[in-house]
Order: structure tokens, then sequence, then C-alpha cells
């Protein structure tokens, strides 16, 4: 086995349930296939562990049913920085999804093929009605920030300088978390087969590809940690 670098942490991004085949009501093909080798990879010695989940309240504005007349997946919502007065504050344009990882429901839960006993670290995220959050690190707002995870406290308390990301989905939360984490520091490296798209086309992965080379963020597989 190749030595992990010192200092290094593995993210696991919603291996939740809605997430998952068969009954997540936003399910990733193959979503849950995936849990034995991030299972692998949680057995190496990295310096911390940290899951982050979905974590709804049941009238998050992400929900098409919260917009009267709009359908999850087609239609989509433009959100403003709310703790932000100026007129030019930042904005994101979200798709419209089913409710999904609600508070307290099943589809809210880590899947139980996860060993979550080797996790040490669990973040929520999307937990603030107002906006929406791929990133682990919490929404994509910075000036000011608003409704962040904690994440990067974590890592920074742990002394990481390296970061490893798997889980779901490669191109909504996992891409967000990896762009997020080169942004503020770290160097990051997103593990390919320890994680799977919502679309799984090969244009759609390629530019994230794209996306992940343009931010600095390095692509490996497994087997450059398990060897």
């Amino acid at each position: 086995m190749p030595p992990l670098p010192p200092n290094s942490a593995l993210l696991v991004i919603d291996m939740q349930e809605d997430f998952c085949e068969p009954h997540g009501t936003l399910a990733v093909k193959n979503g849950r296939q995936i849990a034995p080798l991030i299972n692998s990879l949680l057995s190496l010695p990295f310096k911390t562990t940290i899951a982050s989940r979905d974590h709804h309240p049941s009238n998050h504005c992400s929900f098409a049913s919260q917009h009267p007349g709009e359908k999850p997946f087609t239609s989509s919502h433009t959100i403003r920085n709310p703790a932000s007065t100026s007129p030019d504050s930042e904005s994101q344009t979200t798709t419209l999804w089913p409710d999904h990882c609600v508070q307290g429901t099943k589809g809210c839960e880590l899947i139980p093929e996860l060993d979550a006993t080797k996790i040490q670290h669990i973040v929520n995220k999307g937990e603030d009605i107002r906006v929406e959050s791929y990133s682990a690190f919490g929404p994509p707002f910075r000036k000011p920030e608003v409704s962040m995870s904690g994440l990067k406290a974590l890592l920074t308390d742990a002394k990481v300088e390296r970061v490893y990301v798997c889980g779901l989905a490669l191109d909504y939360c996992v891409k967000a978390t990896a762009l997020d984490a080169i942004r503020a520091g770290w160097q990051t490296y997103v593990v390919r087969d320890a994680t799977e798209a919502v679309d799984q086309s090969e244009e759609a992965v390629g530019a994230v590809m794209k996306d992940f080379e343009g931010g600095g963020v390095k692509v490996i597989g497994s087997k450059e940690l398990l060897g």
C-alpha cells in the first residue's frame, strides 16, 4: 500500500438514502455500490474523516413543492445572498428538486452500507431554508458568508494540508466541495471511482473534469491510495 500523505483528510459527501437506489427520491445510479470502496478508503490513516449530509427542513427553497406551478428537475430558482443589503448582491440559480433529505426522515440518513464507525465528524448542510448548499462547506455566498457548515474549521483545527473527496454526486455536491476546498487553500483530489454522477453521460462527466482541471483539482483513482 502506498504511504498516505501526512495531514490528509477524507471527505465523504452525502452518502444518504435519498441519493441512493432503490427508494431515494433523488437517487444516483449505482450510488450505493460505491460504499465498499469508500469504506476501504476510510480504513486508511487519514488525519480526519468527515461525512457531509444534506439536512433540509421540509420547506427548503430547493424543493419544487415550495414553488407553486414549478416542477422538479426542469424548473429553477434564483437565490440572492440573504445576508447582503447590496442591490448587486451575489446570486445563485439552482435546479428545483423533489423533496429530499428532510430532517428526521429515512431519506436523510447515511446508508447502512457506509461504515459510519470510521467517520470522525458529520457536518450538516442545507439547514437554512433560504439558501442552497451543494458544497459541504456551505452556500456559495461569501460577501458575507451565510449558513456555513463548520467544515472549514474542522479541517483547519486538524491542520489538514490535503483533501480527498468522494461520495455523491460527482456533478453537484462533490464538484462544489472540491472546488471550494481548493479555493480555501487545500491541495484537493477527487477519487473518481469512489463517486458517481447524476448525469453519467460522457459529455456531462467530461465537463466536470474540465471544471476540475480549470480549478486546480486533481482527479485520481482509488488505487493511488489503496495500492
